[in-house]
């Protein structure tokens, strides 16, 4: 059984996604085998608000060079999920826009 804060890592803080706070879209990193029900429920859980929808993408990590030698960065998951009206704003996000 996994916990709502096991599949929420982190907010994605960023000049993009503190523009769609206007529309009630908050984005979020979130465990790569989530599935969209898992990472509206909790949201829902931790932050007592109701999710509209939730739109996933998987991003690749990108390759780095350390002098000669190359590498990766490791790959990530990002939801972008878009409250109700009705509900009320996620509050951790208050203070930043």
């Amino acid at each position: 059984m996994t916990f709502a804060h096991d599949i929420i890592i982190r907010p994605i803080v960023t000049e993009s996604s503190m523009d769609m706070l206007q529309d009630k879209k908050y984005v979020f990193e979130v465990k790569k085998d989530a599935n969209k029900i898992q990472i509206a429920n909790a949201i829902e859980s931790i932050f007592g608000v109701k999710v509209e929808k939730v739109n996933t993408m998987r991003m690749q990590g990108k390759m780095k060079r350390m002098g000669a030698h190359m590498g990766r960065r490791a790959s990530w998951k990002k939801a972008i999920v878009k409250l109700t009206p009705a509900s009320k704003t996620i509050e951790f996000f208050d203070g930043m826009a």
